[in-house]
């Protein structure tokens, strides 16, 4: 399977940068390596969030049955 192996640059915060960093060497990888495997990992769940002009989805019955501190009459 052949790899593409174009450049990105990417931005993070300095501290999250730092972590990465220090996980990357913990590990004996590249950052590069790290993102990707990050980025594997969290794919589906990233899937799964809506859109920022995705239409809203119905709200769960759990949040309309009242039981969310609002007072019973």
């Amino acid at each position: 399977m052949p790899t593409d192996k174009r450049k990105q640059s990417l931005y993070f915060p300095e501290d999250m940068l730092q972590e990465m960093g220090d996980e990357a060497k913990r590990q004996d990888r590249s950052l590069s390596w790290l993102v990707q495997q990050a980025w594997r990992i969290a794919r589906e769940k990233l899937s799964r969030t809506p859109g920022i002009n995705d239409p809203p989805s119905a709200p769960s019955p759990a949040a309309t049955d009242g039981s969310q501190g609002t007072p019973s009459t």
